[in-house]
């Protein structure tokens, strides 16, 4: 790592990934190690203060420090073994030693038993905590490592389980899901579900989806689920706190939604559009999400709330391990609570592939509305916003006609940028990329296919190529001007580009412009000629000696 580098790291102070010490013996530095380990890995930087004065780190092997020693040392007291690079920078004439821990995949402890954990305060300041069991059971779900929702419950019994809640998994799955299950016996049912094990115990996830509200509390202290609706002016109108089963908690929290989730109409010919705020299948999903896939071993409720115009979805746990906001409608489904999960897709109460997140993003595209927002998740808790509006009625009725053509279907990627062009009028491959989560050689043929299609047109050549909405796209948004300003807007754009170019350096040839404004050699020679019968430009020479210079008054 260069000094440079690492003294913008330490600029930026300490964090979930970043440790400072100003000095540790082996056994302190162990156990910083398995801190880190136990988190998302990260940085333990020796010689620096809390402040992030850099103070030095002392030799530790004689009269130097040798840091290709530091990795054995770490391997031969941690369990299991932690694989750490080490190395020594010098910033400002003091050594910092910097060792750099990798995140595991399992629990990692001391070779003496010491477990500790990564955590942050009140403060979001970073801190080292003892792990307890509960703790443990948590960081195993959230690194995918044990599905809590499979755990065995001893003590339960089948006194547990509310006949109501069954009756009420009963029927979903007679109507909309896996109706194999609706004529078993309570007793097989539990046996199908995966909800007993071998021995004949219960498992938590029969507690969750079934248990009373006695058998939640006892069994499983953590899960709690909240609705409220809060208003800048008129303060709390909502705040509801229940301890209920899956299922009904699941039926609750969007029956509870419905009146806060009003409805506009628009026309586009002879199609008559309904634009809720929220997508049903986005408000279906999200909270399902929510109670599926929450870490179970944290204490924290699912929170559902409504704020003005946002509707948003709290629960515990970060994302599984793998999953970012930078990855989530693209990496293959990782759910935390697998038992949980299968229950959801065979009771129909999900999406049975697994991509119930792409449907979120789809549900709230197609209404013309902003895409729903994951950026305040963190390492504690994932948080889903959806904002209601303004919906863009003309763009929601041109999609609505797409479907009606595609036998109601719509592609999500087709949304994505769809929804990007519109806001920003044109798009490139590498933006594509971002929005769609994906390659740039993937994001590049997602476009070339909606060209194909009649929906984008393509200018430019090579790094200068981007896209915007076809002709026929603005008509059908009745907003033909805007097409014209934004082909007009290249023109002008190359226009001033090779003026600017040509004041600079006295003269430019088409080769220059094909280079400069990314065009075809035809376009170029289109364009100059333009600008020469305009008056802006005079050209020199003949043929492949020709040049063009700022026209004189």
């Amino acid at each position: 790592m260069l000094a440079a580098d690492l003294e913008r790291l330490i600029g930026g102070g300490e964090s979930y990934s970043l440790e400072f010490k100003r000095d540790i013996n082996d056994s302190e530095l162990t156990t910083n190690v398995v801190c880190l380990a136990n988190g998302d890995g990260g940085l333990l930087l020796i010689g620096v203060d809390d402040d992030g004065a850099v103070i030095g780190a002392r030799p530790r092997h004689g009269k130097a420090t040798e840091p290709e020693r530091l990795p054995a040392l770490v391997a031969n007291t941690t369990s299991p073994p932690v694989n750490v690079t080490a190395s020594t920078v010098d910033v400002g004439g003091k050594t910092v030693i910097v060792i750099e821990v990798p995140k595991q995949t399992s629990l990692v402890s001391t070779t003496s038993g010491v477990y500790v954990r990564r955590a942050l305060d009140v403060n979001g300041d970073a801190q080292c905590l003892p792990m307890q069991p509960h703790d443990a059971i948590a960081r195993l779900a959230s690194i995918g490592q044990r599905d809590l929702s499979a755990m065995p419950v001893p003590d339960a019994t089948s006194d547990d389980l509310g006949e109501i809640e069954i009756g009420r998994f009963r029927e979903s799955v007679r109507t909309i899901g896996d109706r194999t299950l609706a004529e078993l016996s309570t007793e097989d049912l539990i046996s199908a579900l995966g909800f007993r094990t071998v021995d004949g115990d219960l498992v938590v996830g029969a507690v969750l989806m079934f248990g009373t509200e006695q058998a939640l509390r006892r069994f499983v202290p953590t899960h709690e689920v909240a609705f409220q609706v809060l208003d800048q002016s008129s303060g709390v109108q909502a705040n509801r706190i229940q301890r209920i089963p899956l299922v009904r908690a699941m039926t609750e929290l969007s029956s509870a939604i419905a009146p806060f989730n009003l409805e506009e109409e628009v026309e586009h010919g002879l199609l008559r559009v309904g634009l809720p705020r929220y997508s049903d299948v986005a408000i279906r999903e999200t909270i399902a999400n929510a109670l599926v896939h929450r870490n179970y071993g944290l204490v924290g409720q699912v929170r559902v709330a409504i704020e003005n115009d946002v509707l948003s979805v709290t629960s515990p746990g970060a994302f599984p391990d793998g999953i970012t906001i930078h990855n989530l409608l693209s990496v293959p489904p990782k759910p935390r609570n697998p038992l949980l999960a299968d229950a959801f897709k065979r009771a129909g109460l999900v999406e049975r592939t697994g991509r119930g997140i792409n449907r979120v993003f789809a549900g709230q595209l197609e209404l013309g509305r902003p895409a729903p927002d994951y950026s305040r998740s963190t390492n504690d808790w994932v948080e889903v916003r959806m904002r209601s509006g303004p919906a863009d009625q003309e763009l929601a009725a041109f999609i609505a006609s797409v479907r009606s053509r595609n036998a109601g279907m719509v592609d999500l990627r087709f949304l994505q940028v769809l929804h990007e062009v519109r806001q920003e009028r044109r798009i490139t491959s590498d933006r594509t990329a971002e929005v769609l989560q994906v390659s740039v050689d993937e994001a590049r043929a997602e476009l070339n296919k909606l060209v194909e299609q009649g929906l984008l047109e393509a200018r430019g050549e090579r790094k200068g190529r981007s896209y915007h909405l076809a002709s026929s796209v603005y008509e059908q948004l009745g907003e033909q001007a805007e097409y014209v300003r934004t082909r007009g807007f290249d023109t002008l754009q190359h226009e001033q580009m090779i003026l600017t170019y040509v004041d600079r350096y006295d003269r430019i040839s088409r080769s220059g412009v094909v280079e400069l404004c990314q065009l075809k050699p035809a376009q170029a020679t289109r364009l100059l000629g333009r600008m020469v019968d305009a008056g802006k430009l005079d050209m020199r020479g003949q043929k492949r000696g020709a040049y063009y210079v700022l026209a004189q008054p």
